[in-house]
């Protein structure tokens, strides 16, 4: 979405070079099947047109208002990634984009069909030889676009009542489950779900692996991961809360203190740098635990200090690369722990971090040396 005449992925060979530049053997990339599929009414559409209703900073996405053609997109774009050799993971976050599409993301199946239809047509283009795995829909089940799974999970937000209105569904007996990420039946919704989503696209696709990216808000003993191929865990300091400064970035007002909430934030992290790295250290382990237990590798495709950030005066990415040089090897303590990120950050847009190639090259030569 930033392939355009201004943008900083305008000259695809330009970004993927300065990827393998610093090191990267590897991408995460939003495939954007909602898009490449055709809508509800069969229709298939080459060219979108993303509104940018604001002036905000666009961390991701498109920066203003511009059309974007994803099947064409892929068809150039995968065949690259081939030639820098960096590998390909398909991923989506099943938004609309400021589009008029509307009726795939409320389609029961929208999922499935969206995915089935984009690996059919990459398929048929011999483009699946460089991809090594599709994550299903991104930080499930709460952070996507899919709004047919989340009014779902809202109808069963009140288990009882659900019942009464439902009296002929398939419902667990057992209501007294006690989690921290929805309740039982809810639970037991997006289970299914996820777990029969793969088993068909696997059955049709057997040479690719399967699984949907969780973030540090799930707890690891409340899902199956028995059909994952992989634990794609997106963890962050943040996530740990209290970490001052961090909600006045995320906000990008204009009239902000950035000077102040970095100065703020280090103060904070000087002092109580000891305390967050052992609960990272802790969650890496679980993370490692819970994939061992599954049989599985394990890894993270988004980390580790903010979740949000972007280049500004009053910002400094240091303590983004601080972050992340310390958690990388946090996770190379572990043997399963397969993929590893540098930071949410790794895109040329983000020209404060981007641009520290020597920083880049140190990073990934650990990671892949690990």
């Amino acid at each position: 979405m930033r392939h355009h005449k201004f943008g900083e992925f305008k000259d695809w060979d330009i970004a993927l070079e300065g990827l393998a530049e610093r090191g990267y053997n590897a991408i995460r990339v939003d495939a954007m099947p909602q898009f490449v599929a055709a809508d509800s009414d069969g229709r298939i559409r080459g060219s979108f047109k993303s509104i940018k209703e604001n002036w905000t900073p666009s961390l991701w996405g498109n920066d203003f208002t511009m059309e974007f053609n994803p099947r064409q997109a892929l068809l150039e774009f995968l065949p690259k990634c081939q030639k820098y050799g960096i590998k390909v993971g398909l991923a989506s976050w099943f938004m609309r984009h400021g589009t008029d599409r509307k009726g795939i993301f409320n389609e029961e199946g929208g999922l499935l069909r969206a995915w089935d239809e984009t690996l059919c047509f990459l398929q048929a283009n011999n483009l699946l030889s460089n991809v090594v795995y599709v994550d299903l829909l991104n930080e499930y089940p709460n952070w996507h676009g899919y709004d047919w799974f989340k009014g779902e999970m809202n109808k069963r937000s009140d288990q009882n009542k659900f019942i009464l209105d439902n009296p002929d569904a398939n419902v667990p007996t057992d209501f007294n489950f006690d989690t921290s990420q929805g309740n039982s039946l809810q639970r037991h919704l997006y289970e299914n779900f996820i777990n029969s989503t793969i088993k068909v696209l696997r059955d049709k696709y057997p040479d690719l692996d399967y699984f949907a990216s969780l973030d540090s808000g799930m707890h690891l003993g409340r899902i199956d991961l028995n059909n994952f191929s992989a634990l794609d865990y997106h963890i962050w300091f943040a996530h740990k809360g209290g970490i001052p400064g961090l909600d006045v970035v995320r906000s990008r007002k204009a009239d902000s203190d950035y000077h102040k909430a970095y100065s703020g934030l280090m103060d904070f992290w000087k002092t109580n740098k000891d305390h967050l790295i052992n609960w990272m250290d802790g969650r890496i382990s679980d993370i490692s635990d819970a994939a061992s237990k599954n049989n599985i590798v394990c890894g993270n495709t988004e980390g580790w200090g903010p979740i949000w950030w972007f280049d500004h005066p009053g910002l400094d990415w240091r303590w983004v690369q601080e972050c992340a040089d310390i958690c990388v090897d946090l996770a190379l303590k572990h043997s399963n722990y397969k993929f590893i990120c540098t930071s949410n950050f790794t895109h040329p847009q983000f020209r404060g971090i981007w641009n520290d190639i020597s920083w880049h090259r140190q990073i990934t030569s650990r990671i892949l040396k690990g």
